[in-house]
């Protein structure tokens, strides 16, 4: 009776050991989730792509921001920027968020702080998504707009290793007073709650460029040579503020695109974009 008693036991323990080996972890299996909230609005969603292998230490996070003049766009609009990065470091954990759009009564800052809260959800979920806390901000016109203004004003929580700056506006008051179309200064007045007179420490306050200094994050920008949306003195105006701060940084100017762009100079952007993390991300 003793010695079954005993082989009944052994094989439960080899049992359970065999289950316990047999369950995967769950950061070894690539994870992809749509639209998990990191707020109560409805607007405040991000989609998470989690890699395979991915540990607290080395896996590094790329969170990108949408553009559409603050008040338009979707985080669907960069899924392509998604699929390029993925494609060329799938180590990379990323988030692609939402934020809520400029639209009575949620004008600005909102945006700033959906971003921010955003930030700070992902930092503090480290352990759970096996993340590590080396993230790089990247945006797209607006969305590089508020990517430029977390990286550079609000890094208390965490200082991203990099940004990636597509076409973004980063001083408001300058853009207000000398737009490259006649609708920016309806948007910006509408977006900000008035003028740069009206408004003056809030433009202050929500242009990327007065926050930089020698501690600023590396930056690359990129800019169509024929935009007429941000015009090119908005990225020539941040240039200059990072080679006087000597912040790491480089201008990658496109001189037949717009606002936007695909195919071939997409394809250079990216090639860019990799080199560059590549450099200052580690």
């Amino acid at each position: 009776m003793i010695r079954s008693a005993t082989i009944f036991f052994a094989l439960i323990v080899i049992f359970s050991s065999c289950k316990k080996s047999d369950s995967p972890d769950p950061a070894s299996q690539e994870t992809i989730t749509k639209n998990v909230s990191y707020g109560s609005n409805a607007q405040q969603k991000m989609d998470i792509y989690l890699p395979a292998g991915r540990n607290s230490s080395t896996t590094k996070v790329m969170i990108m921001i949408h553009g559409g003049g603050w008040n338009t766009g979707d985080k669907t609009d960069l899924d392509v920027y998604v699929d390029s990065l993925r494609k060329r470091d799938p180590s990379y954990a990323v988030f692609n968020l939402n934020y809520r759009l400029a639209n009575a009564p949620d004008i600005f800052p909102a945006q700033e702080n959906d971003i921010k809260t955003a930030v700070e959800f992902i930092y503090n979920k480290r352990s759970e998504y096996n993340i590590s806390d080396k993230f790089v901000l990247l945006g797209a016109s607006a969305g590089a707009h508020l990517a430029l203004l977390q990286g550079y004003k609000n890094i208390t929580t965490v200082k991203p290793k990099a940004i990636v700056d597509f076409f973004g506006p980063t001083d408001l008051v300058d853009l207000y007073n000398n737009p490259p179309n006649p609708l920016v200064q309806p948007l910006l007045a509408g977006v900000l709650g008035g003028t740069p007179t009206s408004q003056a420490t809030l433009y202050a306050q929500s242009s990327p460029v007065n926050f930089v200094n020698v501690l600023s994050s590396p930056t690359l920008i990129l800019q169509g040579g024929t935009d007429i949306v941000v015009g090119t003195s908005q990225s020539n105006l941040l240039n200059t503020k990072l080679f006087i701060a000597n912040v790491p940084h480089q201008l990658v100017f496109y001189p037949t695109e717009g606002h936007g762009w695909v195919g071939a100079n997409l394809t250079d952007s990216f090639n860019k974009i990799q080199a560059f993390l590549a450099a200052y991300v580690n």
